[in-house]
Protein backbone atom coordinates (compact mmCIF):
# COMPACT_ATOMS: atom_id res chain seq x y z
CA UNK A 1 0.00 0.00 0.00
CA UNK A 2 2.92 2.31 0.74
CA UNK A 3 4.08 1.85 -2.85
CA UNK A 4 0.76 3.16 -4.19
CA UNK A 5 0.97 6.31 -2.03
CA UNK A 6 4.63 6.97 -2.72
CA UNK A 7 4.24 6.79 -6.53
CA UNK A 8 1.72 9.67 -6.84
CA UNK A 9 3.78 11.79 -4.44
CA UNK A 10 6.87 11.18 -6.58
CA UNK A 11 5.03 12.16 -9.78
CA UNK A 12 3.67 15.36 -8.20
CA UNK A 13 7.16 16.29 -6.98
CA UNK A 14 8.66 15.81 -10.46
CA UNK A 15 5.91 17.83 -12.16
CA UNK A 16 6.12 20.61 -9.55
CA UNK A 17 9.90 20.92 -9.89
CA UNK A 18 9.56 21.05 -13.67
CA UNK A 19 7.04 23.89 -13.44
CA UNK A 20 9.41 26.02 -11.36
CA UNK A 21 11.85 26.22 -14.27
CA UNK A 22 9.17 27.48 -16.69
CA UNK A 23 8.62 30.68 -14.72
CA UNK A 24 12.26 31.66 -15.27
CA UNK A 25 11.92 31.64 -19.10
CA UNK A 26 11.67 35.01 -20.86
CA UNK A 27 8.36 36.12 -22.38
CA UNK A 28 7.46 34.22 -25.53
CA UNK A 29 8.21 35.83 -28.87
CA UNK A 30 5.20 37.53 -30.42
CA UNK A 31 4.52 36.37 -33.95
CA UNK A 32 2.42 38.53 -36.25
CA UNK A 33 0.78 37.28 -39.39
CA UNK A 34 0.10 39.65 -42.26
CA UNK A 35 -3.39 38.88 -43.54
CA UNK A 36 -3.57 41.71 -46.05
CA UNK A 37 -3.75 40.66 -49.66
CA UNK A 38 -1.25 41.79 -52.23
CA UNK A 39 -3.44 44.12 -54.27
CA UNK A 40 -1.55 44.13 -57.52
CA UNK A 41 -2.86 46.75 -59.88
CA UNK A 42 -2.89 45.85 -63.54
CA UNK A 43 -2.13 48.51 -66.09
CA UNK A 44 -3.12 48.52 -69.73
CA UNK A 45 -0.36 48.34 -72.30
CA UNK A 46 0.08 51.23 -74.66
CA UNK A 47 -2.18 51.13 -77.69
CA UNK A 48 -0.13 50.57 -80.80
CA UNK A 49 -3.09 50.68 -83.15
CA UNK A 50 -3.62 53.82 -85.19
CA UNK A 51 -7.09 55.03 -86.04
CA UNK A 52 -8.47 56.92 -89.02
CA UNK A 53 -10.35 59.29 -86.70
CA UNK A 54 -8.69 60.70 -83.55
CA UNK A 55 -12.11 60.80 -81.87
CA UNK A 56 -12.42 57.03 -82.28
CA UNK A 57 -8.90 56.67 -80.84
CA UNK A 58 -10.04 58.62 -77.77
CA UNK A 59 -13.11 56.39 -77.40
CA UNK A 60 -10.91 53.30 -77.53
CA UNK A 61 -8.40 54.71 -75.03
CA UNK A 62 -11.18 55.58 -72.57
CA UNK A 63 -12.74 52.16 -73.12
CA UNK A 64 -9.39 50.56 -72.18
CA UNK A 65 -9.34 52.66 -68.99
CA UNK A 66 -12.79 51.32 -68.02
CA UNK A 67 -11.68 47.77 -68.81
CA UNK A 68 -8.52 48.16 -66.71
CA UNK A 69 -10.53 49.46 -63.74
CA UNK A 70 -12.82 46.43 -63.99
CA UNK A 71 -9.82 44.08 -64.19
CA UNK A 72 -8.63 45.71 -60.96
CA UNK A 73 -12.15 45.34 -59.47
CA UNK A 74 -12.12 49.06 -58.72
CA UNK A 75 -15.68 50.40 -58.94
CA UNK A 76 -14.66 54.00 -58.25
CA UNK A 77 -11.98 54.03 -60.98
CA UNK A 78 -14.44 52.38 -63.39
CA UNK A 79 -16.97 55.11 -62.67
CA UNK A 80 -14.43 57.88 -63.34
CA UNK A 81 -13.19 56.19 -66.53
CA UNK A 82 -16.75 55.64 -67.76
CA UNK A 83 -17.47 59.33 -67.26
CA UNK A 84 -14.55 60.15 -69.54
CA UNK A 85 -15.79 57.52 -71.98
CA UNK A 86 -19.19 59.22 -72.06
CA UNK A 87 -17.47 62.47 -73.08
CA UNK A 88 -15.62 60.63 -75.85
CA UNK A 89 -18.91 59.03 -76.92
CA UNK A 90 -20.54 62.46 -77.11
CA UNK A 91 -17.76 63.69 -79.40
CA UNK A 92 -18.38 60.93 -81.96
CA UNK A 93 -22.10 60.40 -81.50
CA UNK A 94 -23.19 56.95 -80.39
CA UNK A 95 -26.41 55.07 -79.98
CA UNK A 96 -28.48 55.60 -76.85
CA UNK A 97 -27.70 52.03 -75.70
CA UNK A 98 -23.98 52.80 -75.43
CA UNK A 99 -24.56 56.06 -73.57
CA UNK A 100 -26.98 54.41 -71.16
CA UNK A 101 -24.57 51.53 -70.48
CA UNK A 102 -21.69 53.95 -69.82
CA UNK A 103 -23.97 56.01 -67.58
CA UNK A 104 -24.86 52.86 -65.61
CA UNK A 105 -21.16 52.29 -64.98
CA UNK A 106 -20.72 55.91 -63.86
CA UNK A 107 -23.68 55.80 -61.47
CA UNK A 108 -23.06 52.38 -59.92
CA UNK A 109 -20.75 51.62 -57.04
CA UNK A 110 -21.31 47.88 -57.53
CA UNK A 111 -18.55 46.43 -59.69
CA UNK A 112 -20.74 43.48 -60.74
CA UNK A 113 -23.40 45.87 -62.10
CA UNK A 114 -20.64 47.80 -63.85
CA UNK A 115 -19.37 44.61 -65.45
CA UNK A 116 -22.86 43.83 -66.74
CA UNK A 117 -23.13 47.28 -68.33
CA UNK A 118 -19.65 46.87 -69.81
CA UNK A 119 -20.97 44.18 -72.17
CA UNK A 120 -23.14 46.74 -74.01
CA UNK A 121 -20.29 49.26 -74.04
CA UNK A 122 -18.03 46.64 -75.63
CA UNK A 123 -20.55 45.89 -78.38
CA UNK A 124 -20.83 49.59 -79.28
CA UNK A 125 -17.10 50.24 -79.23
CA UNK A 126 -16.47 47.18 -81.37
CA UNK A 127 -18.90 48.51 -83.99
CA UNK A 128 -17.08 51.86 -83.99
CA UNK A 129 -13.73 50.22 -84.59
CA UNK A 130 -14.88 48.36 -87.70
CA UNK A 131 -13.20 50.02 -90.70
CA UNK A 132 -11.64 52.71 -88.49
CA UNK A 133 -8.20 51.18 -87.94
CA UNK A 134 -5.38 52.66 -89.99
CA UNK A 135 -2.82 50.17 -88.65
CA UNK A 136 -2.24 47.78 -85.79
CA UNK A 137 -4.47 45.18 -84.20
CA UNK A 138 -7.23 45.23 -81.58
CA UNK A 139 -7.98 41.87 -79.97
CA UNK A 140 -11.49 40.72 -79.26
CA UNK A 141 -11.23 38.44 -76.26
CA UNK A 142 -13.87 36.16 -74.83
CA UNK A 143 -14.56 34.44 -71.52
CA UNK A 144 -17.04 31.56 -71.78
CA UNK A 145 -17.56 31.49 -67.99
CA UNK A 146 -18.69 35.10 -67.55
CA UNK A 147 -22.24 35.68 -66.36
CA UNK A 148 -23.02 32.13 -65.26
CA UNK A 149 -21.41 30.53 -68.31
CA UNK A 150 -23.29 32.62 -70.88
CA UNK A 151 -19.97 34.21 -71.84
CA UNK A 152 -18.96 37.76 -72.68
CA UNK A 153 -16.41 39.50 -74.86
CA UNK A 154 -14.17 42.54 -74.42
CA UNK A 155 -11.62 44.39 -76.49
CA UNK A 156 -7.92 44.62 -75.73
CA UNK A 157 -4.89 46.37 -77.12
CA UNK A 158 -2.69 43.34 -76.38
CA UNK A 159 -2.81 39.57 -76.71
CA UNK A 160 -2.50 39.18 -72.93
CA UNK A 161 -5.70 38.07 -71.26
CA UNK A 162 -6.83 40.24 -68.33
CA UNK A 163 -10.45 39.40 -67.68
CA UNK A 164 -12.60 42.43 -66.75
CA UNK A 165 -15.55 40.21 -65.79
CA UNK A 166 -13.74 38.33 -63.01
CA UNK A 167 -10.71 40.43 -62.09
CA UNK A 168 -8.30 38.55 -59.81
CA UNK A 169 -10.78 35.72 -59.26
CA UNK A 170 -10.08 34.40 -62.75
CA UNK A 171 -7.71 36.95 -64.23
CA UNK A 172 -6.45 34.83 -67.12
CA UNK A 173 -9.76 33.18 -68.04
CA UNK A 174 -10.44 33.85 -71.69
CA UNK A 175 -9.18 33.52 -75.20
CA UNK A 176 -8.63 35.65 -78.28
CA UNK A 177 -11.75 35.26 -80.34
CA UNK A 178 -10.93 37.64 -83.20
CA UNK A 179 -8.53 40.30 -84.37
CA UNK A 180 -9.72 43.64 -85.65
CA UNK A 181 -7.29 45.03 -88.21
Amino acid sequence: MKKYIALPILIITIVASGCKNETKNPEPEVVTVDTTQDNKQYEASATEAEFNDPKIAEVFNQYINVKTALVNTDAKAASVAASQLMTAFANVGVEEVALKAAQNIVESDDVEAQRTAFVAVTTSVEQMLTDNLKSGTIYKQYCPMAFDNTGAAWLSNSKDIYNPYFGDKMLKCGRIEAEIK
